[in-house]
């Protein structure tokens, strides 16, 4: 080759994607990181909107490896794309709705249009043979390169010692020798090389980054599904199931209520677009209403919220009903006692 390699980087936030461009980096390759946002990741978000939250030091991470590195970060909107991987996912789900080898298989292969277009060599991951049970194990590695389309353009370094040779190995542009033989689960020796590079303050390793990987929000994600009749949802549902808390008493509506102060101000952002309630003689939370609710209906998400409230054991509480068009109306009703029955609603 006449001229520097080139590489892109999938970068998630973690240690092992930051160690692995790490690795190519020391051999002279020029590297550039790729994020792709789906929507589901962790970080960011609730720590951003909830008031407890608010001394924890807020980071995006993937953002934060880059600058350790001292790279160029791509971060690419593939919401909409994602839908299908997640909808139906042809290999099913890991841990609880986490497509993980259908979700690898669809970044490397954006991963290898974006090299195409850009005339890049090959890609990078940071995975690991044997870390993870559903999308790298080491007979699924192969099905990932193949199905990507990436091929041998596909180089894993840190367990690159233990597959099978890669086109920047075969052509020199990386000495196979440099790389590593990492596998299995233990992340001891991920630490070893992150404290030999001097790398510090990285992100919790097998913490994970995707709210998929969580069963309450994957079962929030099903409800979701159900009530709808159908599985499809918009960025802004996705967000929404992130925070409050989730109760549908009866199946044609659920309720979301902010769960502290932080979450309140969140959800006021959205009372252009759902039926709103909260408590007037007394202090309590926001709450939205998502589905087709009747007067009855509002009844009860009524004497919920004020269950909720700071009046929870007062004879009565005025809540205000804001419908999406600004109209209100305030009921005076008696808090919901059964405490138990609304436990059972959470979704």
């Amino acid at each position: 080759m006449n001229r520097q390699p080139k590489a892109i980087s999938l970068i998630s936030g973690g240690l092992d994607s930051m160690l692995a461009t790490k690795v190519v980096m020391e051999q002279g390759v020029h590297v550039e990181g790729i994020n792709f946002f789906t929507g589901f990741c962790v970080e960011g978000h609730t720590h951003a909107i909830r008031q407890k939250d608010r001394d924890r030091v807020k980071r995006n991470n993937a953002l934060w490896v880059a600058e350790q590195l001292g790279i160029k970060l791509h971060i690419v909107d593939v919401i909409e794309e994602y839908k299908d991987v997640l909808i139906n996912p042809k290999h099913g789900y890991g841990a609880n709705l986490n497509p993980c080898q259908d979700c690898k298989t669809f970044m490397v292969r954006k991963a290898l249009e974006w090299i195409e277009s850009r005339d890049f060599d090959f890609i990078i991951t940071g995975e690991v043979v044997g870390q993870r049970p559903k999308s790298q194990r080491k007979d699924i590695m192969p099905v990932v390169a193949r199905e990507s389309g990436a091929g041998d353009r596909l180089l894993r370094p840190l367990c690159a010692k233990i597959l099978p040779p890669t086109l920047p190995e075969l052509e020199g542009w990386i000495q196979r020798e440099q790389l590593h033989d990492f596998s299995g689960r233990s992340r001891k020796p991920q630490m070893e090389l992150a404290e030999h590079y001097g790398f510090k303050e990285y992100a919790q390793p097998a913490g994970g980054c995707c709210f998929l990987t969580d069963e309450p929000y994957s079962n929030k994600l099903v409800d979701l599904w159900q009530a709808r009749g159908e599985r499809d949802y918009e960025f802004d549902d996705i967000m929404l199931l992130k925070v409050g808390r989730h109760l549908r008493p009866r199946p044609h509506f659920k309720l979301i209520i902010a769960r502290e102060e932080g979450e309140g101000r969140f959800l006021e952002g959205y009372r252009r677009s759902f039926t709103s309630l909260s408590t007037l003689s007394h202090n309590g939370p926001l709450a939205l209403v998502d589905g087709k609710a009747d007067d009855n209906d509002l009844e009860l998400a009524a004497r919920i919220v004020a269950r909720y409230s700071q009046g929870r054991d007062a004879e009565r509480v005025q809540v205000e009903v804001r419908d999406a068009g600004g109209s209100c109306r305030v009921m005076d009703i008696a808090p919901f006692l059964a405490a138990d029955i609304a436990d059972a609603w959470r979704v």
